[in-house]
């Protein structure tokens, strides 16, 4: 069996078979001459997801990305420093004593994986030159550009630990896809942007460009992609990366005055759930009151681990 076919054999009811229902209908969005954005939140470069992602990419299944800037900047840490990440396989079990003694060895853990400080130092060195220039050229750039420059880097192949093609980031860049990253300051190289600009390493803040600036690109982005074609929305997790691009669309249609359509199919992993109006776990009709989904977009809501599901589904659609 391949993935589909297994798919359709096992995956029959629950969240199994809104899995196979998400997939399919993805499948037949492409069919249409669709495009899908795929948002990422939660802890997907660190999880390797970039081998699944990339591919779905590269094969044009993917036509945009919205991360937050720790898929971001951790998709390039995977990429040179994946031999130097130490795995607890037996981390639900760890004290808060075996906690300090990973810190003491330089490691920030995210739940099996524990990635070194001495990448993300290595990667400040690198983008430091870049907000440097983009500085002191009154030339702004949005995170994921500065990242497309820091993949153009000569030297940094040097020191890639997997191969190029596992990572989402770059394959998104040679694809020449929108990569909208929204709340920069919330990672590592966000903090430590600010860092710098309070030193006085950069100038000022504004070398990085506004979260309101890339609403604004994904709006147009959007606005000309749907005049030839649907789009749908792909959502792994919650958090900003799912609520920031999703709201482009009331957005132009309330604040602009501008007749474009809602999206045109929906789809959420998540392993959150209603309650205490948390938006990460509402259920997708939900969203019809707020004019991003309508009566009729395909809605899917997978409670299930990401990791998980987001293979299998993007692995379906490949084999299509």
């Amino acid at each position: 069996m391949n993935v589909s076919e297994f798919l359709e054999r096992h995956f029959r009811h629950f969240n199994a078979r809104e899995t196979l229902a998400a997939a399919k209908a993805y499948r037949e969005l492409l069919a249409q001459d669709g495009k899908m954005m795929v948002t990422l939140a939660g802890a997907m470069s660190t999880g390797e997801l970039g081998l699944s992602l990339a591919e779905m990419i590269r094969q044009d299944k993917v036509h945009a990305i919205t991360c937050t800037a720790a898929n971001l900047e951790e998709d390039v840490f995977n990429l040179v420093a994946h031999d130097e990440y130490q795995l607890i396989e037996n981390w639900r079990a760890l004290s808060a004593e075996d906690e300090c003694k990973l810190l003491e060895q330089g490691f920030n853990r995210v739940t099996d994986t524990c990635i070194p400080e001495t990448v993300m130092r290595h990667i400040e060195g690198r983008l430091l030159k870049l907000w440097q220039q983009a500085d002191q050229d009154k030339a702004p750039k949005t995170p994921a550009e500065f990242f497309f420059e820091l993949l153009d880097d000569p030297d940094l192949p040097q020191h890639f630990q997997v191969p190029r093609e596992n990572s989402w980031l770059a394959a998104a860049k040679d694809k020449n896809i929108p990569v909208i990253v929204p709340g920069v300051e919330d990672s590592t190289l966000g903090n430590i942007f600010a860092a710098r600009v309070m030193d006085g390493s950069i100038g000022d803040h504004n070398a990085m460009r506004s979260g309101t600036y890339q609403m604004q690109q994904l709006a147009q982005w959007y606005q000309a992609t749907t005049a030839q074609s649907p789009v749908g929305f792909f959502q792994i997790g919650g958090g900003i990366a799912g609520d920031f691009p999703i709201c482009v669309v009331p957005m132009m249609r309330q604040d602009l005055k501008l007749d474009v359509p809602l999206w045109s199919y929906f789809c959420q992993i998540s392993d959150a759930v209603t309650s205490y109006g948390g938006y990460s776990g509402a259920v997708p009709n939900e969203k019809i009151t707020w004019e991003k989904l309508s009566l009729e977009t395909p809605k899917f809501m997978i409670q299930s681990d990401a990791s998980i599901v987001a293979p299998l589904i993007f692995a379906y659609v490949l084999e299509w």
